[in-house]
């Protein structure tokens, strides 16, 4: 059955509104301010199911302004350029790329020659591409490349804020979750006044395995599409998520990290099986000008205001529930699609799922 014949909607739409906290205004990672998405999708021929989606922390020189950010890793069989910097640093230079995986050293190249070619780069010697990826080989040709620096550049150039497209674009372009089409899924949560009102948004590219839940309910079991009983049909056990969490709460990059953690409960949340030739990871940056790094910060003594432990857990929280519910609207949003030699991987059944009264 098409399942891309059923209206896709988000999963508020099916009753689907994980934890306690609110979304913001778009329910999407550009409800933290500042925060810029483009995304490129390549659909050619029979065999070409790709695509690049670019983060940008902010608007202004992320080299000259870096973002302080965290890394965590649930499974590391992936290929995350720039996380060993990023750890050891606790900073970003460079927007987020995500991709195929045999096009990171592409988005590499482009990344390293925009960030050349920035106002006030000129002295420039040393660029931290992060790129990350999963593996879209089974509906896209991967071993063509299709995938060139132009194509990362136009992402770059297409980056803004607003609603944010899911499903079938960008780097999810060509990803399976759970054994259905996945793809890029977006979310965020918004703390109350009296906790300052700090804003959480989270983006993933969904391309893993295990046996779906959604609200707790078992839908990869009652639709007879899970991890074990599918590998022994298919082979095809293992996958990657890469998890992109922004906020506006000054943090340091160590809370950074722990913020990145939390995202790993929320992806537990929805099933996922994180076996052993999957790629989890979580990036967090926080966009709060108190505590960007600037050159001054740098080189010299500074002072920087930013949130202690105690205040964490409420961004812990709102972490957990948007990353969960971005997986969600990945599922919710894409379409069946038929790609390299013939594949098709078929759409969630949505009716399914909102007869099942997930929520």
């Amino acid at each position: 059955m098409d399942h891309s014949a059923t209206a896709r909607c988000r999963a508020r739409a099916l009753g689907l509104a994980p934890g306690i906290l609110p979304p913001g205004p778009l329910n999407a990672i550009t409800d933290v301010a500042g925060v810029r998405v483009g995304q490129i999708t390549l659909i050619e021929g029979d065999a070409v199911r790709t695509g690049v989606t670019a983060i940008l922390p902010h608007g202004g020189n992320l080299y000259q302004d870096r973002a302080p950010a965290g890394l965590a890793v649930g499974n590391g069989f992936g290929k995350l350029m720039g996380s060993t910097q990023v750890v050891e640093l606790g900073e970003i230079e460079t927007p987020i790329v995500l991709t195929n995986t045999l096009a990171v050293p592409q988005a590499a190249e482009a990344l390293i020659a925009w960030t050349l070619d920035q106002p006030d780069n000129e002295g420039a010697v040393s660029v931290n591409p992060v790129v990350g990826e999963t593996n879209d080989s089974r509906l896209n040709d991967i071993r063509r490349r299709s995938i060139t620096p132009q194509h990362v550049f136009n992402a770059l150039a297409a980056a803004q804020g607003g609603p944010v497209l899911e499903g079938c674009v960008g780097a999810g372009t060509g990803t399976v979750a759970f054994g259905w089409k996945g793809g890029i899924g977006t979310s965020s949560r918004r703390l109350p006044a009296a906790l300052a009102g700090y804003t959480v948004g989270v983006l993933v590219q969904a391309n893993f395995g295990g046996v779906l839940q959604m609200g707790g309910a078992p839908v990869g079991r009652a639709l007879e599409r899970t991890y074990l009983r599918d590998i022994v049909a298919t082979g095809d056990a293992d996958g990657s998520i890469m998890i992109v969490i922004a906020t506006d709460a000054p943090l340091s990059d160590r809370n950074l990290t722990r913020l990145a953690r939390r995202a790993l409960a929320g992806l537990a949340r929805t099933g996922a099986a994180m076996s052993d030739g999957s790629g989890d990871y979580a990036l967090a940056f926080s966009t709060a000008e108190e505590v960007r790094r600037t050159l001054a910060r740098r080189t010299q003594l500074a002072t920087v205001t930013e949130l202690p432990n105690a205040a964490l857990s409420p961004l812990f929280e709102a972490t957990i529930e948007a990353t969960e519910e971005a997986i969600y609207n990945a599922l919710c949003m894409a379409t069946t699609l038929t790609g390299y030699r013939g594949a098709t991987v078929e759409a969630l059944p949505l009716a399914a799922i909102s007869r099942a009264n997930v929520s």
